[in-house]
């Protein structure tokens, strides 16, 4: 065989690897280092074998409470004739956020408890990311809609029926679900149109957007400050909302001369802001900590908190300091079928 033939040859036999490294022409990384990275290692929690099976137990549990306690409140505020009211209508929406918050999340880390390959696929973590930001920000926003419909309520009893009318809740919780979709596609796309060579493991228990852009072999920076003001901007104006609606609600409270009365207006509220103080606790906790080599693991330790432990707390919150959701639990545990009227 000719030299010609030789090159020839070659050249055919390196043609996939040349196709696949013009892919990065701005990788900075030696080509034979360089490949396309088509799934992701999850390393979970914790790494530690003797802890999966036992975690495995605890997050089950967890889970299962999730979904029982949001379950519950859905069915309570949707069938009972006297959870008919804007709050309530509300607190469904929240209890539907946080069950579909843990549900992109609590499967397939329970799954990568018991399996030694903890791998997940391009677009299946892509979607997973997705379904976490979309629940996450609707969780924001709806905390801050439930701030000032708790505003309404203590400050403008009288008119309450009339400014949160059934018309004005329906649009409020469509702008939350489509500024939540919004936000997703925008994030989604920045994060997922950057480019991933190499190395695919996800220093987290699910796929979210900080230890993503660490995998990245491109320049992230437009990316991470895309992320950066859409995050801030929504806690921030959040926050405000919520800040200025207790500011007033406060002050309306202080007003009242009847003991009873201050003690009613607060007891219609407490849950709400004991919700309130919690989530952006931790969310602030994630946030505003010092980028050190363990922000990571800490950062795990608080998603955890906010993807798993508050949504399962949050029925409890809102059940146990609310007379009227026990009052309908309790009719319901009595008799079903009278208890509940279709509507």
């Amino acid at each position: 065989m000719s030299l010609l033939d030789n090159n020839f040859l070659k050249f055919v036999t390196d043609l996939p690897f040349i196709l696949q490294t013009d892919e990065f022409p701005n990788s900075s990384m030696a080509p034979q280092n360089l490949t396309w990275v088509t799934e992701f290692v999850l390393m979970g929690v914790s790494d530690r074998p003797e802890l999966q099976v036992p975690l495995f137990f605890v997050f089950l549990a967890i889970y299962g409470l999730t979904v029982a306690g949001n379950l519950g409140i859905i069915t309570l505020t949707t069938v009972d004739s006297r959870l008919q009211t804007p709050m309530y209508f509300f607190l469904r929406h929240l209890a539907l956020i946080n069950l579909g918050n843990s549900t992109v999340i609590a499967p397939k880390m329970l799954t990568n408890f018991l399996v030694q390959k903890k791998t997940t696929l391009y677009y299946e973590c892509a979607t997973q990311m997705g379904g976490f930001l979309f629940f996450i920000v609707a969780e924001v926003c709806m905390l801050a809609v439930m701030a000032y419909d708790r505003y309404v309520a203590i400050c403008n009893p009288l008119l309450y029926m009339v400014v949160v009318s059934r018309q004005v809740c329906v649009i409020l919780v469509a702008f939350v679900y489509a500024y939540s979709l919004s936000t997703t596609i925008v994030v989604s796309s920045c994060v997922f149109s950057l480019s991933y060579c190499s190395s695919n493991v996800i220093n987290h228990f699910y796929c979210d957007t900080v230890p993503l852009l660490a995998l990245s072999c491109s320049d992230t920076y437009l990316t991470e400050t895309t992320i950066f003001v859409s995050a801030a901007s929504d806690l921030l104006l959040s926050i405000i909302i919520v800040v200025a609606s207790y500011f007033n609600i406060v002050l309306s409270i202080l007003r009242m001369r009847s003991a009873e009365g201050r003690k009613k207006a607060f007891s219609t509220c407490a849950s709400h802001l004991m919700a309130v103080t919690v989530f952006y606790g931790t969310l602030l906790y994630m946030y505003l900590q010092p980028k050190t080599g363990l922000s990571l693991d800490s950062d795990k330790m608080a998603s955890v908190f906010y993807t798993l432990v508050i949504p399962m707390l949050n029925p409890m919150i809102y059940s146990l300091r609310n007379k009227d959701v026990k009052a309908a639990l309790m009719r319901f545990l009595s008799n079903p079928t009278k208890a509940f009227k279709l509507k």
